[in-house]
């Protein structure tokens, strides 16, 4: 017998029948008398329902207020799903995050997960019970309703799995696996059967949509053993997310590149006429942290006659708050000549383990791109994995192209 926690998002939850086809995937797995907890997202579209409708009210909706609406997504598919278990003869129970006492942070829209008391799921699953829990939310010590961000009923799933030290965290969701890239991209991406931590956390965020980024650091900090699977295929390995680099496949010899990760969701913000001189970096991004808005790639150019320029990306939606920031708050300050954005970008980055052992990665990818007509605006790397920021417009071609210069249909 294991204990097993099963996330299954809003394409999965997507309406009546769906759930009753949750519903029966859960009972096959406890007829074979696994303790079972499932976490479930919103229904597909209802969150961004809701978000439409906070706007109307309000075009900078107040955080804690909007946490507070879109919470109630979630808690509709605990019920059903709960619902759904009991008529086919089940014992289960459904938990909001509150109810549970996921603990967070109090930053509204985007909180963190600080601890979770596991004690009433435990006594739940002993007495029986499958246990239907809220993804996406928590409480925070004043008791004010959080939530995690997009994505944050995987983080809900894995953080669940690491505190109840569950055997597997398995992720449904509208794919079978984690592929070579996006296949509506590059119909001849390839379905990865296994992949390392390392590579799937790079993976996650660089913009691959199948997980997101901070499950994968939980499941990689508390070892969770997850595996991402199709809800809509009865049978199916998925994609095992390994520890180790030689469990791939059970093969010695692993490919040099796994996957082509693109992200359409940055922006590039530049102050140009930066004095080149020490402490320009932090007067710059210290006001951008302390807004919470996260800072990605950052490129700071040679000094001339004493100024450089400095760029960096941010995600698409928070370049004009950024904007808005360093024009009122930094550029009088530093005495920048000028400060601009450009939300018509795209970021291409190859991930594989298999670049600390080969060299000539970065000058194939450079190559493959400047003979399609590519210009690069920014490059930024790591052990496994090298990022560039390109036009948008561009964006599809550079993935097929890099897709077929490593060979990955074939890998």
């Amino acid at each position: 017998m294991a204990l097993i926690v099963q996330k299954y998002g809003g394409t999965s939850v997507a309406n009546p029948e769906r759930i009753r086809n949750l519903a029966n995937r859960v009972a096959r797995y406890k007829a074979l008398g696994h303790q079972i907890v499932v976490v479930v997202s919103a229904m597909s579209g209802e969150t961004n329902r809701l978000l439409a409708l906070a706007k109307e009210l309000m075009p900078e909706p107040d955080p804690r207020e909007l946490d507070v609406m879109v919470a109630t997504g979630e808690q509709v598919t605990v019920s059903l799903t709960a619902m759904a278990l009991m008529e086919l003869g089940l014992k289960a129970k459904s938990y909001t995050g509150a109810q549970v006492r996921i603990l967070t942070d109090n930053a509204f829209t985007k909180a963190r997960i600080l601890s979770i008391d596991e004690h009433n799921i435990r006594a739940d699953l002993d007495a029986g019970y499958v246990v239907v829990v809220a993804g996406f939310q928590g409480v925070d010590e004043q008791g004010n309703i959080t939530t995690l961000g997009r994505g944050g009923s995987d983080t809900t799933g894995v953080a669940l799995a690491a505190a109840l030290k569950a055997d597997e965290c398995q992720i449904y969701t509208d794919v079978d696996g984690v592929y070579t890239t996006d296949p509506r991209v590059v119909p001849e991406a390839r379905r990865l059967k296994s992949i390392t931590f390392e590579e799937m956390l790079e993976m996650a965020s660089l913009g691959s949509k199948v997980l997101q980024i901070r499950s994968v650091e939980f499941a990689g900090k508390y070892k969770v053993k997850l595996r991402v699977l199709s809800s809509f295929e009865e049978d199916g390995e998925g994609t095992l997310i390994t520890f180790e680099e030689n469990e791939r496949d059970g093969t010695m010899e692993q490919p040099i590149i796994s996957g082509i990760a693109f992200n359409r969701d940055e922006a590039k913000v530049t102050i140009l006429g930066v004095p080149d001189r020490p402490g320009i970096a932090h007067q710059i991004l210290g006001p951008i942290a302390d807004a919470n808005i996260d800072v990605d790639m950052i490129i700071q150019n040679v000094s001339a006659d004493g100024t450089t320029d400095f760029t960096f990306t941010v995600n698409k939606g928070d370049m004009n708050k950024a904007l808005g920031i360093l024009k009122d708050k930094v550029q009088a300050v530093i005495g920048a000549r000028e400060i601009n954005g450009n939300d018509k970008i795209a970021k291409v980055s190859v991930v594989g383990v298999g670049m600390r052992s080969h060299v000539g990665i970065a000058s194939q990818m450079f190559r493959t791109l400047a003979e399609e007509g590519i210009n690069i605006g920014m490059i930024s790397t790591s052990e496994i994995k090298i990022s560039v920021v390109i036009d948008e417009k561009y964006l599809e071609l550079a993935v097929r192209v890099l897709h077929k210069a490593f060979d990955l249909e074939n890998a």
